[in-house]
């Protein structure tokens, strides 16, 4: 339980929630830790509802059913950020419900998957790949399904043929294996010295690995920057060809430097990505088997979630760390 901003979370014993209409009780069996969640915690994310429970990349059964849900009691699903969308403004009944004003946030406004039960939304709950255990697929419902969104808005591969990917953490190691299995060359950027974090982006099928402050070895059609740095912004448009697009992931990030209109002229084209769409997951979870997309996780059991967080903030994670939950 996050209680206050920049504390430490607290082990605490809680009344076991409820399934109300349209939702599911989820007994948890893994929770993969996301640097959003770090941004929860660090104060970085200004509103979420506290008391809470972080956690967003929830792999569970389903334990309870409220009224009107497509589920079995038994079913193995999983829960992405998007927990909850009014379902009836222009972004919603326009495919765009990723940016519904009044949506509601797993983890930040609903409490989320850092526990033994927890209750979602039956409409923003996914089934699981069976090909898949429940510690491998936890990643897949933030550092997967966010970084697919963001590989989309890079442009399809006949056009954005050479991808560079700055920040090569959790979203980075699922993309660059479907980025390669679609036929584009990878371009992996690292902070500086981060030797294993290059060979690690070579491992998953990078062609190239090198600092964020190198020069690739040719220009880029497309970037996408994972990593919350704004001044990688810059560097990003102008290591992208005219008309390359860059893409910033992150739902923070530090403040972009200004910088020479000329990295941005030339038709290069600098755009943010916002959460997800049901079908973004839909589509992202179909294709995760094919690739198939190997999630590389470090298991952490849940009252050690602490120490996950921790090891997130200081870049000591190979992959995703995961959360074991036992109930």
């Amino acid at each position: 339980m996050l209680e206050r901003a920049r504390d430490r979370l607290r082990e605490m014993d809680i009344e076991r929630p409820t399934a109300g209409a349209g939702e599911v009780l989820i007994r948890v069996r893994a929770c993969a830790v996301c640097r959003t969640d770090l941004h929860v915690v660090d104060g970085e994310l200004t509103r979420p509802k506290l008391p809470l429970v972080p956690g967003h990349e929830i792999v569970g059964v389903v334990d309870q059913l409220g009224t009107d849900v497509p589920f079995q009691i038994g079913d193995r699903v999983g829960v992405p950020w998007l927990g909850w969308t009014c379902g009836t403004c222009e972004y919603c009944t326009t495919g765009r419900e990723n940016l519904c004003e009044r949506a509601r946030f797993t983890g930040y406004d609903i409490d989320g998957g850092y526990a033994e039960y927890c209750v979602a939304d039956a409409r923003y709950c996914f089934p699981i790949p069976p090909s898949y255990d429940d510690v491998e697929a936890a990643p897949l419902l933030c550092a997967g399904l966010i970084g697919y969104r963001s590989l989309r808005m890079a442009g399809e591969p006949e056009q954005a043929r050479r991808l560079g990917i700055f920040g090569f953490g959790a979203a980075a190691h699922i993309i660059a294996q479907v980025a390669a299995a679609r036929g584009q060359r990878v371009f992996a950027f690292t902070r500086e010295g981060d030797v294993d974090s290059q060979q690690f982006a070579r491992g998953l099928g990078a062609e190239w690995a090198g600092a964020s402050g190198e020069t690739p070895p040719e220009p880029l059609d497309a970037a996408i920057i994972f990593a919350p740095v704004g001044s990688l912004v810059p560097v990003a448009l102008r290591a992208v060809a005219r008309g390359g697009i860059v893409v910033c992931a992150g739902i923070h990030m530090t403040d972009i430097p200004s910088f020479a209109y000329n990295a941005l002229w030339g038709e290069r084209v600098l755009r943010s990505v916002a959460n997800l769409t049901r079908l973004d997951g839909q589509e992202f979870l179909t294709l995760a088997p094919w690739v198939p997309v190997r999630t590389e996780v470090e298991r952490y059991p849940l009252d050690r979630a602490n120490e996950a967080l921790a090891a997130l903030r200081d870049g000591k994670l190979r992959g995703a760390a995961v959360l074991t939950v036992s109930s």
